[in-house]
């Protein structure tokens, strides 16, 4: 799974000073954060954290209750609710569909945003569907209701909705949690080339620390709602680091199997 991209990136995002309350009660506090094109960044903390919040901001799902947070040098907030849509995606964490839609219904429904009032999938829209879903796993349960689904059935059917979107950004909230390891690497490796071959950037909150090495270009680290520390893998993925972010001891070797760095923890010694 390569992390590299022969791409210039440009800015995408700039966050000045962020922060979000819930209630009155802080969530996130002092962003400062700047994030570029065709990489992919991984945000990594504690339950609690802040993981999922920053993510709602990044796609205006929430607004931050003091600083700036721009898109492209705008205001989130300026932006047209369709415009974003057709640049940022996100599968969110529990993905959940209320009604009997089919697959294919619900992967379709990635496409709204580029479409009209009233109008339908073009025959290259339907052909982008029957790309990505033979891509994700999906077509040979097309027809089945979304709703009969397992867990991690219905995460790849998320996955795949976002991708129909075309989006420039796909945000993932702990989009591998509900899959098996086979599915986790694969899904991850096709958004990896995306990566390098489409220009895609990602943003991805997960929980696993040796996923994250093998598929992030940098790290965000996040603890009680402020950055604990932010840079490309390589650097940020430490030891002391690891330690005062999850309060766990930590050994972190190359790894010559995997190609890439790897964590081992445990308990602090008492």
């Amino acid at each position: 799974m390569g992390k590299s991209s022969t791409f210039s990136s440009e800015i995408l995002w700039q966050l000045h000073q962020v922060g979000f309350a819930y209630k009155n009660q802080p969530v996130l506090s002092g962003i400062q954060l700047t994030l570029s094109s065709q990489k992919c960044y991984g945000i990594l903390g504690p339950n609690g954290s802040g993981k999922t919040t920053l993510l709602d901001l990044l796609c205006g799902l929430s607004v931050p209750t003091h600083g700036d947070l721009l898109y492209r040098e705008h205001p989130l907030q300026q932006w047209q609710s369709r415009e974003l849509a057709k640049r940022v995606a996100l599968v969110p964490q529990d993905f959940q569909v209320r009604f009997g839609f089919s697959v294919r219904e619900v992967v379709e429904m990635g496409r709204h945003p580029h479409l009209g009032r009233f109008a339908s999938l073009t025959a290259q829209g339907h052909a982008l569907v029957d790309e990505v879903m033979e891509e994700m796993g999906v077509a040979a349960f097309a027809n089945r209701s979304v709703t009969h689904l397992s867990g991690g059935e219905k995460q790849r059917v998320a996955v795949a909705r976002a991708l129909v979107q075309t989006p420039e950004v796909l945000l993932l909230d702990e989009a591998t949690s509900n899959l098996d390891i086979y599915h986790s690497l694969s899904i991850l490796a096709l958004i990896r080339r995306r990566v390098v071959e489409q220009s895609l950037t990602v943003v991805a909150a997960i929980h696993d620390l040796n996923l994250a090495t093998s598929f992030c270009d940098e790290l965000i680290f996040l603890k009680n709602g402020q950055i604990i520390c932010q840079g490309p893998t390589e650097q940020v993925l430490q030891s002391d680091i690891i330690q005062e972010v999850y309060g766990v001891e930590a050994q972190v070797r190359e790894d010559s199997f995997s190609n890439c760095n790897q964590v081992s923890y445990r308990l602090p010694a008492v």
